[in-house]
């Protein structure tokens, strides 16, 4: 498959079928998301994949609000991206490298997760990614380690549906050209 079609095929999914995605297709998008490029090739993102069912079923009761538990339902895979704190746009002493600071670890997360999201879909996978989530929640229950912030919430599973992608901006709205 050409990277445009996925790239035009990759929406966000809301109804997912009840069927379970193997451990080796999650592993082929992390090893995707692990290509992206890093500030100075820190590496910094992280994953923490959700399949056990009744930890799927107490993760979403307790760490997503009541409109995101209904969107993933049935999704069987959920994964939540983190990234080491002070790591990506930091100097070896600790100072930030520029005004961002970890902005580049969110940055860097985002470049990860984007390379995840498109391998799902081109695997036949649909995602949603959530960035409304109780952050004190998914800590407790996942034991995610301070050091790590944490970024988002994807879904990953079959979809159930074909929605409609909402319109666009258009390349001239948003590019300025000196």
């Amino acid at each position: 498959m050409e990277l445009n079609d996925i790239i035009n095929q990759r929406k966000s999914i809301r109804k997912y079928k009840d069927q379970d995605v193997s451990k080796q297709l999650i592993d082929e998008m992390i090893h995707c998301a692990t290509l992206a490029e890093t500030w100075k090739n820190s590496q910094t993102p992280r994953y923490h994949v959700i399949q056990s069912k009744e930890l799927l079923k107490q993760f979403k009761a307790q760490c997503l609000p009541e409109f995101n538990q209904k969107n993933v339902e049935n999704a069987p895979v959920l994964i939540v991206s983190t990234f080491v704190k002070d790591r990506a746009g930091y100097q070896r002493n600790g100072s930030p490298d520029n005004e961002l600071n970890n902005g580049w670890g969110i940055y860097d997360t985002g470049l990860h997760n984007q390379n995840l999201i498109l391998k799902a879909t081109e695997l036949g996978l649909g995602t949603l990614v959530m960035g409304i989530r109780n952050e004190r929640s998914i800590r407790k229950l996942l034991e995610i380690p301070a050091n790590e912030m944490i970024v988002s919430v994807i879904a990953v599973g079959y979809s159930d549906i074909d929605p409609q992608r909402p319109p666009r901006k258009t390349v001239e709205e948003i590019t300025h050209y000196y």
